[in-house]
């Protein structure tokens, strides 16, 4: 049952307004004490002729709904309160039934999401940014899924471009066989920097992207190499995170295609001369020169993604797709979705940047370097587990377990810092604070889930009869109304794009369910008070866990 419709409905009765009128102007109250929802009567002042206050004590008189144990007039505002057993029955009971589907929906049926997400660079370290992207992508990919959306989750692998050219330059003048098999990112990374740093070899390494391009057999050879070792390391990294994509692609895979790009630009009339080069003139939208073919005839990055992006319209006929990648790329996404909008696809509005910020160090600075040299994220993550199986060691040293416990807590407190913050903002990446019990962490709600499987445990089931009567004080009424906003919350989620808005709605969950449990024996000796207070107990685990779960975090049974 829908209180909010509920609510509404009882109004339709009393007033010669719409549903869909009504249901947008019902509020929440900010002090419960007030009711559990709210009707402005300001609107209706004009069309009844009345005052505000006056028309809310007259509807406060009217109003009857089985729903609703009384309406009351608190100035402008007709406040409804909820008949608690009723509503407690209502969504515990369905919880109970629909356990870990409890909260999923139908919106997306027969819909297609298309998510590019995490996006390393091959031969180069799996960087923080692309932590955040996979973080980010994955969460967003989930609660897209329990809303009924089909989701294709694509990582789309920087595996092309004259890096490539500088990276077989680099092999073949400082390259050793040896480092590469025991250090393959470390070292190629090295190649990538001596290069970098010789002007006498930057034509070399263009005239080697060439040659890739145009399918030579021995680049082609290297570039298989340093695909093949970086996936390898790579991997390592998503199953740590318990990431899996539905398609592994990459820049490459467009590499025989972008001509065919380059004639629809052509022949739609937007390609332009500029220095030698092909450009699409964006000016006019403020949005500069997209360019699209260097002078010799190399593609770029925008050639690449316009390929792609009608390609995957061909292949999945998306209702959207997202492109979850750094705020540093906002132009380039903008240029993209203007190129595809003026080649005439319908579906470029349907084509989203879901941009984040920066991760920062402890300092406040950007997260770019550690002790002078580069971050390895692998490095990172496996020293914030064992940081986890520290803390685990101190909090609970006969706890069973401990590595896998460590593991879902270090990586749970990492996903979960990331994702509490709002997406576009910058994260500070401070290890000790994202692993503390307590405040606003992963850990915390895994310890509070943690807390309601024990109880859980140490009950004894007599399974009688609940009463619903029996679950109306302040603390359990509260973490009721909170269970009742599961779906809305999963809803405002991925319609804004922001995981943020689940994040904080299960912290509001966890401590609220700790209130209870601080304010209410659940174990007593009234048989029926207990077997209320259970299941009570029994739906705050349930929505943890699926919360948890859609976030990418492990919920733990004990820690």
């Amino acid at each position: 049952m829908d209180f909010k419709l509920e609510f509404a409905k009882a109004l339709n009765k009393a007033l010669a307004l719409d549903l869909d009128q009504l249901l947008p102007l019902i509020e929440i109250p900010p002090n419960p004490a007030l009711g559990d929802f709210a009707f402005p009567c300001f609107t209706l002042s004009k069309q009844l002729k009345q005052a505000p206050a006056e028309i809310a004590k007259n509807l406060a008189g009217q109003l009857k709904s089985p729903s609703f144990s009384a309406f009351a007039a608190t100035g402008p505002y007709l406040n409804a309160f909820l008949n608690k057993s009723l509503f407690a029955k209502e969504i515990l009971s369905k919880i109970e039934k629909e356990k870990n589907k409890y909260g999923h929906q139908t919106l997306g049926k027969g819909k297609t999401v298309v998510i590019d997400l995490s996006s390393p660079n091959i031969a180069k370290p799996f960087g923080i940014g692309h932590l955040r992207s996979t973080i980010i992508g994955n969460a967003l990919a989930n609660i897209h899924s329990s809303l009924g959306f089909k989701v294709i989750k694509i990582n789309y692998l920087g595996d092309w471009g004259t890096q490539f050219g500088k990276l077989i330059t680099g092999y073949k003048h400082f390259g050793n066989a040896k480092q590469l098999k025991q250090n393959p990112i470390g070292h190629l990374l090295d190649l990538y920097v001596k290069v970098n740093s010789d002007e006498t070899l930057q034509d070399e390494a263009r005239a080697w992207f060439k040659k890739l391009e145009d399918g030579d057999k021995e680049s082609l050879a290297f570039w298989k190499k340093f695909k093949t070792l970086s996936l390898k390391e790579f991997d390592r990294l998503y199953k740590l995170l318990n990431v899996k994509f539905d398609v592994l692609s990459g820049e490459s895979l467009y590499n025989t295609k972008m001509e065919k790009t380059v004639e629809l630009l052509k022949q739609k009339r937007l390609l332009e001369e500029s220095e030698g080069a092909r450009i699409v003139d964006l000016e006019k939208e403020k949005l500069g020169k997209a360019l699209i073919q260097k002078s010799d005839g190399a593609t770029l990055y925008i050639t690449r993604d316009l390929t792609a992006a009608i390609d995957r319209y061909n292949t999945y006929k998306f209702t959207k797709m997202l492109y979850e990648v750094g705020s540093e790329q906002t132009l380039h996404f903008n240029q993209l979705f203007k190129v595809l909008e003026l080649m005439g696809y319908s579906w470029a509005k349907d084509c989203i940047h879901i941009n984040h910020g920066l991760y920062l160090d402890k300092d406040g600075k950007k997260f770019s370097t550690r002790k002078g040299k580069t971050i390895f994220m692998i490095d990172v993550l496996e020293e914030t587990i064992a940081l986890a199986r520290k803390v685990m060691e101190e909090k609970n040293p006969t706890l069973k377990n401990k590595d896998t416990v460590a593991k879902a807590v270090g990586i749970g407190a990492v996903i979960f810092a990331d994702l509490s913050n709002d997406r576009v903002k910058d994260v500070l990446f401070d290890l000790e604070r994202m692993l503390s019990f307590e405040g606003e962490t992963g850990p915390y709600l895994q310890y509070t889930h943690a807390r309601a499987t024990s109880i859980l445990k140490k009950a004894t089931s007599v399974k009688s009869k609940i009463d619903f009567k029996l679950l109306q004080t302040p603390e359990e009424m509260i973490v009721i109304n909170l269970l009742s906003q599961f779906p809305s919350v999963l809803k405002d989620s991925a319609e804004h794009y922001k995981p943020h808005i689940l994040c904080h709605y299960l912290l509001a969950l966890a401590q609220a369910f700790n209130g209870f449990y601080h304010a209410h024996p659940v174990l007593s000796d009234d048989k029926k008070q207990t077997e209320a207070r259970l299941l009570l107990v029994k739906s705050t685990k349930q929505v943890l866990a699926t919360g948890l779960t859609l976030l990418g975090i492990t919920p733990l049974a004990e820690m």
